[in-house]
């Protein structure tokens, strides 16, 4: 059964210090333990139910580089992030940065994106139209959160997450580089690209002038309404829709 001693140290991946200080991260529920054991990403420590590992049990045998640790399910609710684990939690190794930044594909930059759940869902629209590169500013909030793995469902495991200052980023990036912006050129009439850079801005205060002036073309997403704004998942899944080809 697993031990006092692996509970205190999985629940310290629920704090971003802990995940760094490990290497580690969790991802969370039955739907996505299962993804994350057909994958290739490698796994620490897979904990689940007795009834669980009956029933899928095989997925484990994929990762031999993992410790089983039998759980019992008070005991899951005290390693897990969320309300009902769904019978599993797995820990898994935060991947090491890449050598180099991406260049001349597809990107998302990402301007100081603080909310979890925005990253999560950002990088599942990302997933979705096949975007296989992000980059994140230094102020994004940190991408293996309990909350942004459940959130993306499963983009991690697809979706290439870099950290770098985005001017550094976007001088170097090979492709145009876009800004969504309210005072943009309505996207509808963009020319179409074969690979570009979108960045997104922070959900209150949008793009900083810094990262702004990096973009080669401002876009907006045209609105009848009276809502100030949209949130920043939504507009990064309706301007990817609209410029990634299908």
């Amino acid at each position: 059964m697993i031990s006092r001693a692996q509970v205190k140290e999985i629940r310290e991946l629920a704090s971003s210090k802990g995940r760094e200080a490990a290497g580690l991260y969790l991802a969370e529920g039955d739907k996505i333990v299962r993804e994350w054991l057909g994958s290739k990403t490698r796994i620490r420590y897979l904990a689940a139910t007795e009834e669980w590992l009956q029933t899928n049990g095989v997925l484990a045998e994929q990762h031999p580089e993992a410790t089983i640790l039998p759980a019992r399910p008070e005991d899951l609710e005290r390693i897990s992030t969320q309300k009902n684990p769904n019978g599993a939690v797995v820990i898994a190794e935060i991947p090491a940065p890449a050598a180099e930044l991406p260049r001349n594909t597809w990107c998302l930059a990402l301007d100081t994106i603080q909310d979890p759940g925005n990253l999560g869902t950002i990088i599942r629209n990302a997933d979705w139209f096949g975007v296989q590169h992000i980059i994140c500013s230094p102020g994004t909030a940190d991408a293996w959160n309990p909350k942004v793995v459940a959130a993306a469902m499963g983009g991690h495991l697809r979706v290439q997450l870099h950290r770098s200052e985005l001017p550094v980023f976007l001088r170097s990036c090979g492709t145009p580089v876009l800004a969504a912006s309210l005072k943009g050129q309505d996207i509808r009439e963009a020319i179409s690209y074969t690979a570009a850079t979108l960045i997104i801005g922070n959900e209150s205060k949008g793009i900083s002038p810094e990262v702004a002036a990096c973009a080669s073309v401002l876009v907006r997403i045209p609105g009848r309404g009276a809502a100030e704004s949209l949130n920043a998942a939504v507009a990064s899944g309706i301007l990817l829709s609209m410029l990634v080809p299908g």
